[in-house]
Formats: structure tokens, C-alpha cells, sequence
């Protein structure tokens, strides 16, 4: 179908204003971050209702035209680059909160909410939604990846929290999966089937979230250490001793330099530990005093924690904020974030391999890890082909052997483009049956095509 003919019709679907063929505007639609392989659509259109994501999903299938769901467009790996051209159907506009119930614990929203937007807005009922990935993402974006975050060792993933779904199907049809209980058996479980499907399966228009109660008591604590060995062998005998830490983030020296210069902190350079634990004042002190005698037996340089809100939110906006700060510290350069997760017990051998290739390896790269439950990144940064192949590799030789030791190619940030070539090895015979599942959702691969599951274009 012809660019021009394609936006015309959309424009007797949509109002034409919210058609649109900007040439800016299309290509800040062409890529996500950490991703540099871009592609533009030929349109990006703007829906604000249920009916209208529909009436798009149902005229694109008629017409065999490619649609790439987008909203923050925070994804590392590729998800919303719009292979093939066709639509990128952005759902920022989608941005309501619908409904809030604070005596069931539960929010409706829409996917183009903001998981900060939905914790200002229900905390005052004394209420969160503890998934935190870091960038400002959307609601839509993080089921879409399953996303998880520096909390997901006590809270758990995105996924956890979904206890309903509007999803519109690639044939315009509108459908809801689960429902407003805590729990069901009934049917089968569509709801987590979409909970990291990165939209090849349909577009999520509406969500209903259950929320945790806000923590009474809270304290931070970093915990430097000469090495990653030491580091990541505190982390396992914590987790292995069952303190219920509620965040447990390795950053390496590497990472600290370029976040002290980029937030002005002057965090010592080293190997680092940042913790904080959710409890009552008593549970928390006890807990803190467990850590630190854990800490000074694996070899900790230092133990130092506080319970000043202004000091735990200085300490994880530096740790939210590395990743901008390693591309300031890497002007002109383009970067690639590495993700993988392990079983605890194999986390030290699996970080300590992978920071020493990228040492060998002499590329800037910036270890950051919730490495709590076992997923660590590397962030690499790079000039050209030749250094592009090296980074290539590096990421290969961290995958496969995070496979080879009962690890998975992702832990949060999905398959997207970069890890399709991984999907077979990881899934081996059960890959043919996510394929026909996708097959009978989508017949004519206009969802995302090219995304999460190999061989259905």
C-alpha cells in the first residue's frame, strides 16, 4: 500500500491532526534507547480511545499493514523499531487513571500512565505499586516486557501485579482477560500470557494493577568492596540467610566515577552494594544489623546506612541516573546494555566472567545489576564496526554462558530484535509452540513483526 493513500485513510479513522508524517517526528518514533538500529514508520498516529486502537488494529490486518505499539519508548532492545514501516501507534495519549479502590487495593489505568504518575497519585491512600525499572515507563511498556527493577527481589516483577487486562486483538477485537480477585483458577491464564508478549500479540488498552501498602519504616545502606567476587558473594549469602531486603543493586567503580561526576555525589569509587529494607522500625534494625555483620564477613570496605528520606532518594537517583550519566561520560559514542540473569549461587563466577572480558576487552563498560535475584547489565560503549563486533561478542560469549549455567538471555528487558537469535537455544522445542501461538493470535504478522519470536514473519 502506498505512504500516501495509507495516511488518508487513516485520517477517516482518526482526526488528521492526529495522523502525522513529520519527518521529526517520525524519527523519534524510528528507535528506543540503547538501540541505534533504527527504522522509520511511514505514519505515527495518535489514538485516544479504546475504539480507536481497535478501528487501527482492524483496518491494519485488512490491509496487511505492520503496526509497532510505542509510548515512553524507554525499551533497550529494540521493541518498538518499526521494522517494516507501517504505523507506530503511540499510546501516550492513553494516559488516564480510571478507576482507584483503595479498600481492594487495586487501580484501573491506561498503558500511556507513568508507573511515578500512578505512585503519586495512590499514595496518599498510603498505597504504591512497588515495580521500579528505573526509566520513567509506562504501565503499557512494562507488562508488554514483563519489566521488573531494583525492587523485584522483595516485590517481585510487573507481572505479579496484573490482575487484569483490556487487550484489542489484531482484528479490532476488543477482549478482557482476568479479573478483580487476588486469585483464580478458572480458564486460562491469558493475562500472564500477555505480560511480556512486547506486543505481538495485540495492544493493551487498559490495566488493573493490585498495590502493596507503603512500607512504615525504611533505611538505605552502601556497602562498598574491593572486588565483584566479594561484592556478589555478600549478595548471595544475604539472600541465602532470607533478610528480606527490598533492593539490592551492584554498581562497579566504573559506574560510580561517571555518576559522581554527572550528580556531583562523591560516592567512593569502588565495587558497591547500595541495599535498603521495607519493614517496621524494629524488623528494619534488625535486619540492617544481620547485613552488616553478612557484609563485614564477605570483606566489605564499609558498612554506612541511613533512614533520612532525602539521603535514600540521593543515592538511588544516582543509581536511576548511570545510565544517562555513562552517555555523557561518552559524548558522540554509541551504546549497547547487555542483560542476562542467573541462579544466586552462580551470580559471582557469572559477574566476575563478564567484567573481566570487558576489561580484556578495553571498551568502556558500566556494570549495574539487581542482583538480588541474579540480573546483572553491562552497559558498553563504542566506535564503529570493528568495536561494534567486539561488543557483539562480549554480549554473545554473557548470554550463552549465562544459558549454560540455568540463566536466561533476559531477565527483564525482553527479547525484542537483539536476543531473537538466542530464543531456540534458550526455549529449544517448546519455541514451536510459542510460534503457532503467535500464528493463531495474529495470522498476518502485523503486531510488532520481527519481535520476540523468531521465524513467524
Amino acid at each position: 500500500m502506498g505512504r500516501l493513500k495509507l495516511v488518508d485513510e487513516l485520517k477517516t479513522i482518526l482526526a488528521p491532526e492526529r495522523v502525522v508524517t513529520n519527518r521529526t517526528v517520525l524519527e523519534q518514533h524510528a528507535r528506543g534507547e540503547s538501540f541505534d538500529e533504527a527504522a522509520l514508520p511511514d505514519v505515527v498516529v495518535y489514538p485516544e480511545s479504546t475504539q480507536e486502537v481497535a478501528e487501527i488494529l482492524k483496518y491494519a490486518t485488512e490491509n496487511r499493514v505492520a503496526v509497532t505499539p510505542v509510548a515512553v519508548n524507554s525499551s533497550l532492545e529494540g521493541h518498538t523499531v518499526p521494522l517494516l514501516g507501517g504505523i507506530s501507534l503511540d499510546l501516550t495519549r492513553l494516559d488516564r487513571i480510571l478507576e482507584f479502590r483503595p479498600e481492594d487495593l487495586l487501580v484501573v489505568a491506561q498503558p500511556g500512565v507513568t508507573y511515578p504518575q500512578l505512585n503519586k497519585y495512590v499514595r496518599r491512600s498510603g498505597l504504591f505499586f512497588p515495580v521500579d525499572p528505573g526509566a520513567h515507563a509506562s504501565l503499557g511498556g512494562m507488562i508488554a516486557t514483563n519489566a521488573s527493577g531494583t525492587a523485584a527481589v522483595r516485590y517481585g516483577v510487573t507481572g505479579d501485579y496484573v490482575l487484569a487486562l483490556e487487550v484489542v486483538l489484531p482484528t479490532g477485537e476488543v477482549i478482557r482477560t482476568g479479573s478483580r480477585a487476588r486469585k483464580s483458577s478458572s480458564g486460562y491464564d491469558l493475562t500472564r500470557l500477555y505480560c511480556g508478549s512486547e506486543g505481538t500479540l495485540g495492544v493493551i488498552t487498559e490495566v488493573t494493577l493490585r498495590l502493596s501498602g507503603l512500607p512504615e519504616a525504611a533505611s538505605a545502606a552502601r556497602v562498598p568492596f574491593s572486588d565483584a567476587e566479594s561484592a556478589t558473594t555478600f549478595v548471595t549469602n544475604l539472600i541465602q540467610a532470607g533478610v528480606p531486603v527490598a533492593r539490592c543493586e551492584l554498581v562497579d567503580a566504573n559506574s560510580i566515577r561517571v555518576v559522581n561526576a554527572h550528580q556531583g555525589t562523591r560516592f567512593p569509587e569502588e565495587m558497591t552494594i547500595f541495599l535498603e529494607f521495607h519493614g517496621n522500625p524494629p524488623g528494619v534494625a534488625a535486619d540492617l544489623r544481620l547485613a552488616e555483620k553478612l557484609a563485614r564477613d564477605s570483606g566489605a570496605l564499609l558498612f554506612e546506612s541511613s533512614s533520612d528520606v532525602k539521603e535514600r532518594e540521593r543515592l538511588w537517583e544516582a543509581r536511576h541516573n548511570m545510565f544517562y550519566a555513562a552517555v555523557a561520560a561518552n559524548p558522540g559514542k554509541r551504546n549497547i546494555t547487555s542483560d542476562v540473569a542467573v541462579p544466586i549461587s552462580k551470580l559471582p563466577v557469572a559477574v566476575s566472567k563478564a567484567l573481566c572480558a570487558h576489561r580484556d576487552s578495553g571498551l568502556n563498560g558500566y556494570l549495574v545489576g539487581h542482583v538480588g535475584d541474579g540480573n546483572f547489565h553491562i552497559v558498553t560503549f563504542f566506535d564503529g564496526d570493528d568495536e561494534l563486533a567486539k561488543v557483539e561478542q562480549l554480549n554473545h560469549q554473557m548470554v550463552t554462558f549465562a544459558l549454560s549455567i540455568g540463566g536466561t538471555s533476559t531477565g527483564e528487558h525482553g527479547v525484542g530484535v537483539r536476543k531473537l537469535k538466542y530464543m531456540e537455544l534458550e526455549h529449544g522445542g517448546s519455541l514451536e509452540l510459542m510460534k503457532r501461538i503467535k500464528r493463531s493470535f495474529d495470522p498476518h504478522t502485523v503486531m510488532n513483526p520481527g519481535k520476540k519470536i523468531p521465524g513467524v514473519n
